[in-house]
Parts: C-alpha cells; structure tokens; sequence
C-alpha cells in the first residue's frame, strides 16, 4: 500500500506532469481538493473520488479529518492519490500528511508540481527574475494560521521580488506592513485565476492596488520584475500591430 501526494500544477490541466498522470491511472482512490482542475480527474477513471476541498472561510473538511481519510484510504488501498493544487509541499500542507502517514506505517511517495508561485507568473510572461534586476526570490503566504501563538511573517523580506500566496484577503493590510520596508511607488501584479481561460491580471503599486476589486484564487508579486513585464506587454503590442493582429 502507498500513498501518492501528487501536485496537481497551477490551474491549467496541461501543465500536471507525466507522472502524476501515471499515478492517477493506477489509483483506487483519489482525495482531491478545490484547486485540482476537475479535468485532470479523468486521468483517474477506474477511482473512487473523494472530495476534501478548503477555501478561505469554508472548509469542507478540517485538516485532521483529511490526515484521517488518508490513513484509512491508504490501509485500504494498494494505490491512493492525494491530489493536491500546485506542489504538495509548497504552502499545501502535504509535511503535515506525509508524517500523520508515516506514523501509521503507510509508505508515502511524492510528485512534484508546478507550484503556482512560479507557473503562474511564467505562464503571464512575467519573469520572477531577471538579470541586473532581480536575483532573488521570496515566496510567502499572505495568510497565517490564526491559531498560532506567535506570527513569524515580518514582511521585511530583503529580496527583489516577493510573491505572496493566498494573501488577497488580507491585502490591504499586508501591503501596509511590507511599505514599511519598501517604497511605497514600488510596482505590484496581481494575477487572478492564473493560468485558466479567465485569468485576469491587474498592475499597480503597493499603495494603490488595492484600490481595484479583487478575486480569488490570485496571487500577488511585489517588485521591479513587474516593470519588465509591463514592458514586454507593450513590445508584444506594437509587434501585434506590425503584423496587423
């Protein structure tokens, strides 16, 4: 028996890797959650699906009673999948699963995926780095377990370019905390449903993007690499219009 934690990628139901792919062809079970793309679940048609989905707000299932699911689904089962958006590891929760698992002497294995910190931006066009601009990269939740005794987001990130995961909620008040370490003029991009056919991105700066009305899932990036996107944007432009598009 084994339990497969397997990133689902960003949105898009292309970008899920081969070997997820493989694993779910193979599963009797899938316990999936809200931000795998339905359409990667017919790669899983001989399993029994399971939904755990979370959203801000509505959890349809707390994460004690999905570690349970997936100690009772994976002594059951030869092959269980737990799908999972993005990469497992990257703000997913899957350390949490992969020890109440192994505590239960339930072999784990693991698939990466596109985590949508770096795909969704790179799907835009938008570079997370760039040469003489930026060489470093944070990657951060904008939303902290309210139960934990002590917050350990500062914001006084020193890196070029911060991308916030899940942080829409409390924008307004994190884009505060971060102007106390960056100038207030410095560029932001929020980009909403990424990598879907309703993706919509929004510009600005840290003083002024909340001004605009925003949904989620979308994530956040602070940082000059947001120039260098809006000017490909505008090269991209004029070369449309040479080609009369």
């Amino acid at each position: 028996m084994v339990v497969y934690l397997v990133g689902a990628g960003p949105g898009d139901p292309d970008l899920i890797t081969l070997k997820a792919v493989k694993a779910l062809k193979k599963a009797n079970v899938v316990i999936y959650d809200r931000l795998a793309n339905n359409e990667i679940l017919k790669y899983a048609e001989n399993a029994d699906l399971i939904y755990v989905g979370k959203k801000a707000g509505e959890h349809y299932k707390k994460q004690d009673e999905i570690n349970q699911i997936l100690i009772d689904q994976g002594k059951k089962h030869q092959n269980v999948v737990r799908l999972k958006g993005g990469d497992p590891f990257v703000f997913g929760r899957g350390g949490e699963e992969m020890l109440a698992l192994l505590e239960e002497g339930i072999c784990v294995e693991f698939i990466p995926g596109v985590t949508s910190a770096i795909g969704v931006p790179t799907s835009s066009g938008l570079p997370v780095t760039h040469r003489g601009i930026a060489t470093s990269l944070t990657i951060v939740t904008g939303h902290e377990d309210p139960t934990k005794p002590n917050k350990q987001v500062k914001w006084d990130f020193k890196a070029d370019t911060i991308i916030i995961l899940m942080g829409i909620g409390l924008l307004e008040e994190n884009t505060k905390e971060i102007m106390k370490y960056k100038d207030p003029k410095t560029p932001v991009c929020v980009i909403e449903n990424g990598t879907s056919p309703d993706q919509r991105i929004i510009t600005g700066t840290l003083e002024d993007i909340t001004q605009n009305h925003i949904n989620t899932p979308a994530l956040v990036i602070v940082g000059k690499v947001v120039d260098v996107f809006k000017e490909s944007l505008l090269k991209k432009a004029k070369l449309e219009k040479v080609e009369g598009k």
